[in-house]
């Protein structure tokens, strides 16, 4: 594969350079409701009284959401046009928030949790594949993918500044409600400044695809959050089989389809299939972490919401400085090993928190924290270009969508799985006769404990300890991701494959 000498026609206007500012707010919201949760899990609990297993639920059925329609809308994307589908989408974004903000119980919640996720699958597609249609020159291309995952991992990083920020002055629907101005610009600059693209499919969407491949993410997910947070019962290995059937069944259906909804030579690109899985893995990583992280800041630390916001802020400026050293590294180092790189010092900088939160002071948290983001800013911004380039033009809505529903299957799981082993930590370090609204969570156990009582200190000994086994577990998974990249992901950025 030829990389194609980008000719002056192909270099982006005022314009296009403005419409990135459009795509980008869009994937900043998204980030942002994925975390900005996180910060109001004490104040809900209070309000609605969830179990912990709603409580997982509800952070995490967003992403599941996401995750199990992201290929069928990046399809969606390239038949009826990516801009269309993004304004579309924004609007019922801005409507499922406001059902979030009133939801009167932690079932109400978790069901306008699913309809975010829904209408948030019909936008990311579209922002990845119209930044791919808008920027032909590879190295615009990369700058504005830098400044599109800036977004996306300062956004998610910010999400606990935001819900901080509001839950000092209003209450926790406060955190949904926030989107609908967001909403209201994208939808009024994207009509005017956004350019319509389409993908040169014809054919209907497979129906059947689209059902299994929700079908094979949600019921494992489920398996996995059941076995780690109640144990083993006969609804573990049935929705395993169900997921792993389904999933068995999706692969052999796009092998006999003309369209597929995954184009499966794809993965044949080295470029392409180790970015997937290093940025999944990453992603897997930071989130399930990060999901725990704000309520240890709020319950163990003392701190208010606005402040524990703030003091998340070192891993989203750091994400962000990223994209004054972004071109520097891809044309010195290169892609593949810029981007194990960026995993490695990701690793090191968990495995630093892990140590961190264990200490009585603040500073080791926000170095730690400042090396994560940069590490995962380098590696999700050169992953995610890699992604882009890979893949045909005609096919960048479904392959974008591969790379987004890799990112938010990472989110998925890495919530329930992550926090999931996070609880049965916190459970295990509890004494055997606690009570049991201590043992459902250190959240519940604020709500009935006097945080100077003895049960409630050993109950923050128990959090800091599972916190700092999940952050280790964080940290090999990282390390992991880095070798998949170090030896799949070449050191040249290959062109987009012409058919």
């Amino acid at each position: 594969m030829q990389q194609t000498t980008a000719t002056p026609t192909h270099r982006a206007t005022t314009r296009e350079w403005a419409s990135l500012g459009v795509l980008t707010l869009a994937v900043v919201l998204l980030a942002v409701d994925g975390t900005v949760l996180a910060l109001a899990v004490p104040a809900l609990t209070a309000d609605l009284d969830p179990t912990a297993t709603q409580v997982l639920w509800i952070g995490d059925v967003y992403s599941f959401a996401l995750a199990g329609l992201l290929v069928t809308m990046g399809n969606v994307a390239d038949r009826i046009g990516r801009k269309r589908l993004l304004l579309v989408g924004s609007v019922a974004f801005g409507l499922a928030s406001a059902g979030a903000a009133f939801a009167q119980g932690p079932e109400v919640l978790i069901a306008a949790r699913a309809l975010l996720g829904i209408a948030g699958a019909t936008l990311m597609p579209s922002t990845l594949s119209l930044v791919r249609a808008i920027f032909r020159d590879p190295r615009q291309r990369t700058r504005a993918i830098a400044v599109w995952s800036a977004g996306a991992t300062g956004g998610a990083a910010a999400g606990p500044l935001v819900g901080g920020a509001l839950l000092e002055h209003f209450w926790w629907g406060s955190v949904f409600l926030i989107n609908i101005p967001v909403i209201v610009v994208i939808v009024v600059a994207g009509a005017f400044l956004l350019p319509e693209s389409k993908g040169g499919a014809r054919t209907p969407i497979d129906l059947l695809s689209a059902v299994l491949s929700v079908v094979a993410i949600v019921p494992l997910v489920y398996a996995v959050k059941h076995l780690v947070g109640h144990g083993a019962d006969w609804t573990v290995p049935v929705a395993a089989l169900v997921g792993i059937g389904a999933g068995w069944w999706f692969v052999r259906r796009q092998r006999t389809l003309a369209t597929p909804l995954i184009d499966l030579q794809l993965f044949r690109i080295p470029a392409f299939a180790g970015a997937v899985v290093a940025n999944s893995l990453s992603v897997f990583a930071l989130t399930g972490l990060l999901f725990f992280f704000s309520q240890y800041l709020q319950l163990v630390r003392g701190f208010s919401p606005l402040l524990a916001g703030a003091a998340e802020l070192p891993a989203t400026v750091a994400s962000i400085a990223v994209i004054a050293v972004i071109g520097l590294l891809t044309r010195h180092v290169g892609p593949g090993r810029s981007i194990g790189l960026g995993l490695a010092v990701a690793a090191v900088g968990m495995a630093g928190l892990a140590f961190a939160e264990g200490l009585p002071t603040y500073v080791g948290i926000a170095i730690a924290l400042a090396v994560v983001g940069l590490g995962v800013g380098v590696s999700m911004t050169l992953a995610t270009d890699a992604v882009v380039a890979a893949a045909p033009r005609e096919r960048a809505g479904a392959a974008s969508a591969i790379s987004e529903t890799g990112y938010e299957l990472g989110v998925a799981m890495g919530i329930a799985v992550l926090g999931s082993l996070q609880t049965a930590f916190y459970r295990a370090n509890l004494d055997a006769g606690a009570p049991d609204r201590v043992r459902e969570s250190l959240a519940s156990a604020a709500q009935v404990l006097d945080p100077s009582s003895p049960v409630f200190a050993q109950a923050q000994h128990a959090f800091t300890g599972g916190m700092q086994l999940a952050s280790v577990c964080a940290a090999v998974l990282l390390a992991v991701a880095s070798v998949v990249a170090l030896r799949v992901i070449p050191n040249r950025q290959d062109g987009p494959r012409e058919h």
